[in-house]
């Protein structure tokens, strides 16, 4: 590839980290025309959603399209990519150099290990719980409600590929070791154990960015992200209410 060429691929992988990553969709518009203009597109122009990503580098380059299917959390890896993208701006990075470190960024894994996010979520849970004024007796039982939950929404994830029923099923996991837990006399409050435990499921991250889109004029992408922390919610508040409906 010519180096405009690896210039305009170069930008499009930012993005398509950061958007896959859980960036705001204006930080990522801003940081992939910043990068392009550092490589000599004065007239670059970029369009951002939840789902794809448009970019126009300007006559006489065609604009360029990519889809977005997967979307998570990882703040880590937007702060690697907006590193690469500063370096880049100061040219401390050549666009070839600045290219391979984002690939780098992409074949890497920076989560942290599955079992220490469960813990996490656990920790959460128990913690929430109390933070919700429930009784100290019922911290154990939140615990296990939380792991649950969060072992269930990486499982049924990975198996289905569908958010909205892995999240369900994880709400559905919460509320019956909730329920089972006061059943077998090792909690006293469901309610607040419920709460804890799904907890580390509600998708704060992306209602913070659907406001901060909004609030930016990106009403298109902050509307989407809106909808799909609706959805979120109806699905954790689903599954919940059919256990306790029973």
């Amino acid at each position: 590839m010519s180096n405009k060429e690896t210039a305009i691929e170069c930008c499009l992988l930012a993005g398509r980290l950061m958007m896959e990553s859980g960036a705001e969709t204006y930080r990522i518009e801003d940081t992939m025309e910043r990068m392009a203009r550092t490589q000599g597109f004065e007239e670059v122009e970029s369009f951002v959603t939840p789902t794809g990503i448009i970019l126009s580098p300007g006559s006489p380059h065609h604009t360029r399209l990519i889809r977005i299917k997967n979307r998570s959390t990882d703040l880590e890896k937007v702060e690697l990519v907006n590193d690469v993208s500063r370096k880049l701006s100061a040219q401390q990075y050549t666009v070839e150099e600045a290219y391979k470190r984002l690939r780098e960024i992409e074949r890497a894994n920076v989560m942290f290990p599955l079992w220490l996010q469960i813990l996490a979520a656990s920790i959460a849970s128990a913690s929430f719980l109390i933070l919700y004024e429930g009784l100290w007796m019922d911290v154990p039982a939140a615990f296990l409600a939380g792991g649950a939950g969060y072992i269930a929404v990486t499982i049924v994830q990975e198996l289905t590929k569908v958010k909205f029923f892995s999240e369900f099923i994880a709400a559905l996991s919460v509320a019956l070791v909730a329920f089972i837990a006061v059943q077998a006399n090792m909690g006293e409050q469901v309610d607040k154990i419920i709460i804890g435990g799904v907890m580390p499921l509600v998708p704060g991250l992306l209602i913070t960015n659907a406001v901060r889109d909004l609030m930016a004029g990106h009403f298109m992408s902050g509307v989407a992200k809106g909808a799909e922390a609706f959805l979120t919610a109806f699905a954790i508040g689903a599954g919940v209410a059919l256990v306790l409906s029973f």
